[in-house]
């Protein structure tokens, strides 16, 4: 594929991914879940640890989307394109259950996703093996991140819960397949530094 098809791509992803309402094709989790009665703190509570969510997916969509532009094997390209087709589940998911908390998306979703997208890129620029070793353990982080989010939310948010749940599976899924296609497990360091900018985003995110 031509670089400039690529770049093209790439804006298609970025403006769908910041500006229209994303789409599942799966069942949404919890759907069936009664909406048990939250006090005004609980909402608030749930309303913002499921932005922080929503953000960590459109970061993860940004990832994807520049490793696959600098991903150099066709297969590798398909498998990063695959893995943020099943995270704009999580996108949708993550965004209508903000919607029923009376909540709101973070104002700093560009300049996540711009900084997203950058880092992907280079880490796609590093080769194949490394690229697929950032994802692997980005989608660690990420699970493990999910977890203590579930230890967190309020006992009688079912509908929250069970959206985080499966969003700890299907994370735990991704960074499997990623290690299964060649991916390295990164330098001590280097996961370090990542879960230093992590902690940066969610903190930020659940206030602004």
């Amino acid at each position: 594929m031509l670089n400039i098809e690529k770049f093209i791509i790439g804006f298609d992803g970025a403006l769908r991914t910041l500006l229209a309402p994303a789409q599942t094709v799966r069942t949404i989790p919890g759907k069936n879940s009664s909406e048990n009665e939250l006090t005004k703190e609980e909402r608030r509570k749930s309303s913002a640890l499921m932005r922080i969510n929503h953000t960590g997916e459109v970061c993860a969509q940004a990832l994807y989307q520049g490793q696959a532009l600098t991903a150099k094997d066709a297969e590798v390209q398909r498998s990063l394109n695959q893995a943020a087709c099943e995270e704009i589940e999580h996108l949708a998911w993550t965004e209508q259950r903000i919607t029923e908390l009376g909540g709101r998306k973070s104002l700093l979703n560009p300049i996540w996703y711009s900084g997203s997208f950058f880092i992907g890129a280079a880490a796609g620029m590093l080769g194949d093996k490394w690229n697929l070793g950032f994802l692997a353990e980005t989608e660690r982080q990420v699970e493990s991140h999910l977890a203590k989010h579930l230890h967190s939310l309020p006992g009688q948010d079912e509908k929250s819960r069970a959206i985080v749940a499966q969003m700890q599976i299907d994370e735990a899924g991704h960074a499997n397949a990623a290690m299964s296609h060649g991916g390295i497990d990164l330098p001590t360091p280097v996961k370090i530094v990542m879960r230093l900018g992590s902690k940066v985003m969610t903190k930020t995110t659940y206030w602004i």
